[in-house]
């Protein structure tokens, strides 16, 4: 049965926002932000708008990737002090893709308290809305903007699910590289359900669903705008039981190394993860 609302106490309180329509915002949200001491923000002038349309006037102060090592031990002497300092993010909720976890962990190790205000989540918004499997799914953040590094990850990513991962995957991406990011998750990951979540909660919300490489080709042709997430879904061979196999039938002849060898140059999967793999297999069935 839910609690009565009551008030977080001093300390750090992790506060989500909306993702795009305010009407999102919760009323334990507003009244925390309402009551806090000290409001850190991503960007003071994105979220100037967010607080003045709530009817906050709290003070505000910038916590970005760049400044958030410097600003901590300020910011802990004020918790010390029984002061109550809210954080949010430029949208949704705090610390996913966004500054913050460091802050995070320095408040934990102090024993400072750290609570949360639950709230959007555009990662898990396109999920629900995808049509892909939602359980079990791994949110990956942004890929890495230079095209060799992206696609050395995905090919990364793709060696896992070779050796059983089996999970809808999800990243954001800036609109400006969605074509290009779509086009390599298609050549390494083949022709696999996917879909692109844009602009979420808000008017032009658009969820497009398809294979890699038809929304590929649609947004070559038509440059998205907004807010992006993207999500893959979890493959569909038995790429895992492939590589079980294969290991087997090597170790039936040879050691452990050299099954692992042998498979590494087979598949061009990572030697570790192989001969980690390997290992399992041996202790399961004696091999």
């Amino acid at each position: 049965m839910p609690e009565e609302p009551r008030a977080p106490p001093a300390g750090l309180v992790l506060v989500s926002t909306p993702i795009g329509n305010l009407g999102d915002v919760s009323n334990r949200a507003r009244d925390v932000l309402q009551h806090s001491d000290l409001i850190l923000c991503e960007d003071t002038r994105h979220s100037a708008r967010l607080l003045t349309a709530l009817g906050v006037s709290v003070r505000t102060e910038p916590l970005h990737e760049h400044n958030e090592d410097a600003r901590i031990p300020a910011i802990l002497a004020r918790m010390r002090a029984g002061k109550r300092i809210a954080l949010i993010s430029d949208a949704g909720t705090p610390l996913v893709s966004d500054p913050g976890y460091r802050l995070v962990r320095a408040a934990i190790a102090e024993g400072l308290p750290v609570t949360a205000i639950p709230g959007p989540n555009a990662a898990v918004t396109a999920l629900i809305l995808s049509g892909l499997p939602p359980l079990p799914f791994l949110f990956l953040g942004f890929p890495p903007p230079r095209q060799a590094a992206r696609r050395a990850a995905f090919g990364a990513l793709r060696a896992a699910e070779r050796a059983g991962l089996t999970a809808t995957l999800i990243w954001h991406e800036a609109p400006h590289r969605l074509a290009e990011t779509l086009a390599d998750m298609a050549d390494a990951f083949g022709a696999r359900s996917a879909a692109v979540a844009r602009e979420l909660t808000k008017h032009f919300e658009e969820v497009r669903r398809g294979t890699l490489a038809d929304l590929a080709g649609h947004y070559a042709a038509n440059a998205a705008r907004g807010e992006i997430t993207v999500l893959l879904g979890p493959p569909e061979d038995n790429d895992a039981e492939d590589l079980d196999g294969s290991l087997r039938e090597a170790l039936k002849q040879h050691s452990v190394r050299e099954a692992a060898a042998l498979v590494t140059a087979a598949t061009g999967l990572p030697r570790k993860l192989v001969y980690a793999r390997a290992l399992v297999l041996v202790k399961e069935g004696g091999e």
